[in-house]
C-alpha cells in the first residue's frame, strides 16, 4: 500500500501555524572548547542582522566552564558540540551535546533571558517536548554526519582532529 493513500483526503487541519513567517538565520562555527574533560565544537546561530554578541558568547563559555568545573556537567573523554542560539533580542539557548555510548547524542539545555545575569538549566516539562528547532538542525545534521565519518575511521588522533575541524557554516 502506498503511504500517501493512507493520508486523510483533507489536510487543511494539519501543520497550520497562525501568524508565523519563517525567516533565515546563519550558523557560524567558533573554536572548539575543552569542557569538563571533553572537547566540544562551538556554533553560534542567529539572524545576520543580530549576531550573537562577543559578550554573550564569552558569558556562555564561562558558564559552561563553571558547569563542568563543578561536575554538574561531566563530559570526561567525550567529543561533541555546543550551539549558542540567539532567539530574538532577549533570549539565548545554550545547547550542549556530546557523543556517548559510542553512537548516542546526549544533550543538556541551558537558557538565558535578558533579565537574567547568567545562563541556567532550562526546564523541559512533560513527556513530549522540544528538542531542536529547524535552524539548529542544520548544525545537528552536519554533526551527525561528521561523527558518523569519525565512527568509520580508525578513531586515532588524526581522525579526532579531522572530526573537530569538520564544522558547518552557512544557512540554517
Amino acid at each position: 500500500m502506498n503511504a500517501l493513500n493512507a493520508l486523510p483526503g483533507d489536510l487543511s487541519a494539519y501543520g497550520n501555524i497562525q501568524g508565523y513567517s519563517h525567516y533565515p538565520k546563519s550558523v557560524t562555527p567558533g573554536l572548539a572548547v575543552p569542557a569538563g574533560g571533553g572537547l566540544l565544537k562551538w556554533y553560534d546561530i542567529a539572524e545576520d542582522s543580530t549576531p550573537v554578541t562577543r559578550e554573550t558568547c564569552a558569558l556562555a563559555q564561562r558558564f559552561l566552564a563553571a558547569e563542568t568545573a563543578t561536575g554538574r556537567l561531566n563530559l570526561k573523554g567525550e567529543l561533541g558540540f555546543v550551539i549558542l542560539h540567539r532567539c530574538g533580542a532577549d533570549f539565548h539557548f545554550l545547547l550542549v551535546s556530546s557523543w556517548r555510548n559510542a553512537n548516542e547524542m546526549w544533550e543538556t539545555v541551558y537558557a538565558k533571558t535578558a533579565d537574567a545575569p547568567d545562563f541556567s538549566l532550562f526546564a523541559l516539562p512533560g513527556p513530549h517536548r522540544a528538542t531542536f528547532c529547524v535552524w539548529e538542525l542544520a548544525a545537528v545534521d552536519h554533526e551527525r554526519q561528521a561523527f558518523g565519518r569519525y565512527l568509520f575511521s580508525t578513531r586515532d588522533d588524526a581522525a579526532k582532529r579531522a572530526y573537530l575541524a569538520d564544522m558547518y557554516r552557512g544557512e540554517a
